[in-house]
């Protein structure tokens, strides 16, 4: 029978320990140990009535090998509120000094690539040469010129000179690493043609160009792979012709100019975690669950090592062994909507993107985005190489301009936040909106886990 008469179905929350909304979001407590929160909604009709629910509260992460990262509103001076970037700090030394160093905050974590960039403060990046002046990597074939790099990415590229660094995050070390200095346009050595010829298509162009662009002081690329480039740019790089099939990577740069070189595998860029002495197999990401509409800040925790800590065990999560070559190299199998397609978890991606043309995209200047009328509950599966079939995954579109107004536009962490993947061929990236909650482990190619031989994810 229905009933008669007013009610209300409102509730009061309340929490033994940390906050709770009036909606019931609970903020946990900072806690040493693992700790229960008992959590009471009571009736405001009838106080006499309530339920509860325990909460298990699990304390941060530590040890030496232990980075705190955060996603917040970005580094000073960026001149906008960032979006779905987590960041970390980066000591930077001259090789062997002590003296000679820089920390380097705002530093993007990025699982999608490999090495360590630094924006130069020629280009309004942290940065200084002048304070920090690392020698240079050279090419002993071509009188010790001095060598350049461009990477491209998928929404532009960067372009700048390899150095060598002592490289210092947490209690991690790794000496005489070669690293790139990002550089504006403006500076020398020029962006040569077939560098930013290779600027894909719908992309912004020189990410280097400004702290503005970059969106950040540097990227920490700590992904699948041990090298930017590998054995293609050791003996192929120097007949390079700018096409996604023979990219334009390393280039000899004396005065006169810069043009295609090979480069042995000791000067490239490396993954810096395969140069620590320990914990040098991977990576985990810990950032906690984001609620929808997003929140301002959140923390967590860049983990070095796989299985070589009790902080970094894999546990229960399912392992997604990957291609380590091929045109496919480092890419899991999504299915969605009954296409299977590559998929890669990013960190240095700001949200999801893939294609579906039944989502609404956002007007201007929100159009790289989506803007479903209501949040969209949608459903994909991932499946690794060893795995017979696909493990289904669910996430939620919200409208992006509803998220970027959010609390007062002062939000930067967002779990449903997506955009189109404007790239080709079509692919699904699993960016930071899908780190949210979840404990992702990333395993480099070649190296022994407690999960087997890398690479592979594993969440």
């Amino acid at each position: 029978m229905g009933g008669t008469g007013n009610y209300s179905s409102t509730v009061t929350w309340t929490a033994t320990a940390g906050t709770i909304s009036s909606a019931g979001l609970l903020t946990a407590p900072t806690v040493t140990t693992i700790s229960s929160v008992t959590v009471t909604a009571t009736s405001t009709q009838n106080t006499s009535v309530a339920g509860t629910a325990s909460v298990t509260v699990n304390p941060p992460a530590s040890g030496a090998n232990v980075a705190p990262l955060t996603v917040d509103a970005g580094p000073s001076g960026l001149g906008y509120v960032s979006a779905n970037v987590a960041f970390t700090t980066v000591l930077v030394c001259v090789p062997g000094s002590t003296t000679q160093c820089q920390a380097i905050d705002h530093v993007i974590v990025d699982t999608g690539s490999f090495g360590l960039r630094l924006l130069s403060s020629a280009a309004g990046g942290e940065f200084n040469p002048s304070q920090v002046p690392l020698p240079a990597e050279t090419d002993p074939n071509n009188n010790n010129d001095p060598y350049g790099e461009c990477l491209v990415f998928l929404d532009g590229y960067i372009w700048g000179t390899v150095n060598t660094a002592d490289i210092g995050i947490a209690g991690e070390t790794a000496n005489s690493v070669p690293v790139q200095v990002i550089l504006p346009p403006t500076s020398s050595p020029g962006v040569p043609g077939s560098c930013s010829s290779q600027n894909p298509s719908g992309g912004t162009g020189n990410e280097g160009a400004s702290l503005g662009a970059l969106g950040a002081n540097g990227i920490i690329g700590v992904g699948l792979f041990q090298q930017d480039c590998g054995q293609y740019c050791v003996s192929q790089g120097s007949s390079c012709n700018s096409s996604n099939n023979n990219p334009c990577i390393y280039y000899d740069c004396p005065s006169s100019g810069c043009t295609p070189a090979n480069i042995a595998i000791a000067q490239q860029v490396p993954n810096p975690v395969t140069m620590f002495p320990a914990d040098n197999n991977g990576v985990l990401i810990e950032l906690p669950y984001v609620p929808s509409g997003g929140s301002q800040t959140v923390t967590g925790s860049l983990i070095f090592g796989i299985g070589t800590q009790s902080n970094n065990n894999l546990c229960c999560a399912a392992v997604y062994n990957v291609p380590d070559s091929g045109n496919n190299a480092g890419d899991l199998t999504t299915t969605f909507n009954g296409n299977s397609m590559p998929g890669f978890l990013d960190s240095g991606s700001n949200g999801f993107f893939f294609n579906d043309s039944n989502i609404t995209t956002c007007a201007s200047p929100f159009q790289h985005w989506f803007c479903p009328t209501t949040p969209d509950n949608l459903t994909a599966s991932n499946q690794g190489t060893s795995m017979t079939s696909g493990i289904q995954v669910s996430f939620t579109i919200e409208a992006a301009n509803s998220l970027f107004s959010g609390n007062s536009g002062n939000n930067s962490a967002f779990s449903t936040l997506g955009g189109p993947y404007a790239s080709t061929p079509a692919a699904f990236d699993w960016g930071l909106s899908f780190f949210y909650g979840r404990d992702i482990f990333t395993a480099i190619d070649g190296a022994s886990t407690s999960g087997g031989t890398g690479p592979y994810f594993a969440y």
